[in-house]
């Protein structure tokens, strides 16, 4: 899909040696007040391939990273930023007990006609989300059929309100369009951090048309927990699809993308917006460039960030 040109950011250079690539990824959780385990720290260590084994003993020996980083409680963060362990802890509490409906939703999202995978993405994806926030899902579609798709997902959306949740699937990608434009490292993590809860065949598909992504995240491999079980098939799914492959089902699918077009238009654009036939992505908070910009902030305060979009050299 369309975007403008990547920023100076999130063409970030490789860190210069293991050791700063350990507390560059630090600072980026700290973005999101998220103290890393070591097993975190590991699978989003940003451009390097290092083991477990050698990110454990960086954080015992590396006199560098020590003069950044300290460890509480089985959790490595920015010195002076300790009290983020609590809050850590206090929003896995509430992910917990969010799971089990973002599963329930999740699969039926996945029941809908013309779904072909769903993943969980956003906050609750790495257990670090507050009560009352929303529960996001990326949802790839049939060809041809997003927009209608689309529509059936936003009356679920609306039934489910009636309960008191709010669901948001936000990012609508056909299954031809899986391979990402945007290839800065705000991407990459939601790539490697969204969790499949349906259509692991796509998923995988998917993972392997972003194989740029192992450049930034090279440890960030598969799914961040275990792939759940999915719903059988659906043979009422599979009628309402075929009746909705016909030429009345082009003609919903055009008059609601153009409808919906025009609308989520006037709500405003940005570069993390964007609308076609195979594609909807409605972030309009622009929540990954302020996420970057306060990536650049935490650089720049552990001496990594030189202003000129590199990690300083050793």
């Amino acid at each position: 899909m369309p975007t403008e040109a990547t920023p100076a950011l999130e063409r970030t250079a490789r860190p210069a040696s293991t050791a700063r690539a350990v507390v560059a990824t630090v600072a980026y959780a700290d973005v999101f007040d998220f103290p890393l385990t070591l097993a975190e720290l590991h699978r989003y260590l940003i451009g390097t391939a290092a083991s477990l084994a050698e990110v454990r003993a960086l954080l015992d020996e590396a006199p560098e990273a020590r003069g950044c980083l300290t460890q509480r409680d089985g959790f490595v963060l920015l010195r002076g930023r300790e009290a983020i362990v609590a809050t850590r802890r206090r929003r896995a509490a509430v992910a917990q007990r969010l799971w089990p409906r973002a599963l329930r939703y999740g699969r039926a999202i996945a029941a809908l006609p013309f779904v072909r995978m769903v993943a969980l993405t956003g906050a609750l994806a790495v257990d670090n989300v507050e009560d009352g926030a929303d529960i996001d899902y990326l949802v790839v579609t049939e060809p041809g059929r997003l927009w209608l798709c689309r529509l059936l997902a936003i009356a679920l959306v609306r039934a489910v309100a009636l309960r008191g949740d709010v669901i948001c699937p936000n990012y609508f990608l056909a299954a031809t369009a899986l391979a990402l434009d945007d290839r800065g490292l705000y991407a990459a993590h939601e790539l490697a951090q969204m969790v499949p809860i349906a259509g692991i065949a796509t998923y995988c598909h998917m993972r392997r048309l972003n194989v740029w992504a192992d450049g930034l995240l090279p440890n960030a491999a598969g799914p961040p927990r275990a792939v759940l079980a999915e719903p059988g098939p659906r043979r009422a799914r599979a009628l309402v699809e075929a009746a909705l492959r016909t030429p009345v089902g082009a003609r919903i699918e055009r008059w609601e993308m153009a409808r919906k077009v025009r609308k989520l238009t006037r709500q405003g654009v940005n570069p993390e917006t964007a609308f076609s036939p195979a594609y909807c992505k409605g972030h309009f908070d622009g929540h990954g460039r302020r996420v970057m910009a306060a990536y650049a902030e935490r650089l720049q305060s552990v001496g990594l960030w030189q202003g000129q979009g590199e990690l300083c050299a050793p």
